[in-house]
């Protein structure tokens, strides 16, 4: 099919945003972080994630980025790091 890559990469995007979700949170709750920069450590997270699945996946490198950050920037919210001016860190002290 025409775009049998496209849904592979939404199908794959969608398992990884589980665990990348939990890795965010996971940074969020240990380190002290501004809140405006926390998409970007999402976003980070799922092209790390996306790039250390390749034993799960036959998709190539390229393919395997783009899920990870699709699911690093739906983990956080893309709107937030568009639209939402947040000021303050994660931790609270």
């Amino acid at each position: 099919m025409y775009y049998d890559a496209l849904n592979s990469v939404l199908a794959f995007a969608s398992v990884l945003a589980v665990f990348v979700m939990a890795l965010v949170q996971l940074v969020k709750n240990s380190v002290n972080l501004p809140r405006n920069v926390v998409p970007a450590v999402g976003l980070a997270i799922g092209l790390l994630v996306g790039a250390a699945a390749y034993p799960f996946t036959d998709m190539n490198l390229i393919l395997r980025l783009w899920a990870g950050g699709l699911a690093g920037l739906s983990a956080t919210g893309l709107f937030e790091l568009a639209f939402n001016k947040r000021s303050g860190t994660t931790k609270e002290e």
